[in-house]
């Protein structure tokens, strides 16, 4: 995946959580619903490291495309 794939992917993510947000402010989240919230902030964060790591990498003069997903249980104590 390139950057702009990962970018792209972001933002149709990020869509996703700010709908599921507002379409239930005021009722709260169904378990399924919350279930959803919580793999749509993963992937987000896994995204973004991955982000992170391709433009450090590109900046180290190194191939971005040595960059991996890291796991999820990694990323998701990541501070922002």
């Amino acid at each position: 995946m390139n950057d702009a794939e990962i970018v792209t992917h972001i933002d149709a993510l990020v869509g996703e959580e700010h709908r599921l947000e507002r379409s239930h402010a005021d009722g709260g989240l169904s378990p399924e619903e919350r279930n959803r919230m919580h793999e749509v902030e993963l992937q987000l964060d896994q995204l973004w490291d991955l982000l992170r790591q391709r433009r450090a990498r590109r900046r180290a003069g190194q191939d971005p495309d040595g960059a991996t997903t890291r796991d999820p249980s990694t990323v998701e104590h990541f501070q922002q």
